[in-house]
């Protein structure tokens, strides 16, 4: 019996227009990967790999292609119905935090959420919840610019977490961090994908790479090598 995949590609392509030029930035990719699966997406700088964490955040949208998430065809929602899936399914996890700089760490992490109309008394509870999760009690009332580095993407994980979702995209993660730190939001990450979250990182570190069960290795908007099928062959 076969088992969907929790996220299936087919035929992906998308092109920038620049200037009087095209920029193929995904070539007919092909993909699947099935829920609590930990990948690496790897590749030099201008390989495709922030585009395909794009598409699959649904912050973008092919140009050709279908992209099923949970066996149901996203490409053709609505924003508004797309936003929804993306705020109920999918926590992004960037190497600048992007936080809200006026917000405190429990304010940003409450922001999703506000969005998504979660009673108060409950978002109390999962903020509360999520503060204690990451050591994060002691800095409820900070500011993004109170904060080290580390402790900033540790909201960042947080509120990409508070709503519980079935997909974990990190954009190089560690990037703006110390060793130790970087290996301490790996950590937390994985122990994210230890409780059945799929993990999806982008990276330009090998080490990093390596960590993750399957490697999907990008190159000039194609995917050139994936682990899994060299596994499989």
């Amino acid at each position: 019996m076969s088992v969907t995949p929790q996220i299936e590609l087919r035929g992906i392509e998308r092109v920038f227009q620049l200037g009087d030029s095209q920029v193929h930035a995904l070539r007919s990719l092909d993909t699947s990967i099935a829920a609590g699966e930990y990948v690496a997406v790897m590749g030099p700088s201008g390989s495709g790999k922030s585009t395909l964490l794009n598409l699959l955040g649904l912050l973008d949208r092919p140009n050709a292609g279908l992209y099923r998430l949970e066996g149901r065809d996203v490409t053709t929602l609505s924003p508004d119905e797309q936003a929804r899936v993306r705020s109920e399914r999918i926590g992004f996890v960037f190497q600048s935090f992007h936080l809200v700089p006026r917000l405190t760490a429990a304010e940003n992490i409450a922001l999703p959420l506000t969005l998504a109309g979660i009673a108060p008394y409950e978002r109390s509870e999962r903020v509360a919840r999520a503060l204690a999760d990451y050591g994060l009690e002691t800095r409820a009332g900070h500011r993004p610019d109170q904060l080290s580095g580390g402790q900033r993407q540790r909201v960042a994980i947080a509120r990409a977490t508070v709503m519980q979702p079935a997909v974990i995209l990190a954009d190089e993660p560690t990037g703006n961090l110390d060793r130790a730190t970087g290996e301490e939001v790996i950590r937390l990450l994985e122990e994210l994908n230890g409780r059945g979250v799929t993990l999806i990182i982008v990276t330009h570190d090998p080490g990093l790479g390596r960590r993750a069960r399957r490697q999907l290795l990008m190159e000039d908007g194609a995917l050139r090598h994936d682990s899994a099928l060299e596994e499989a062959g």
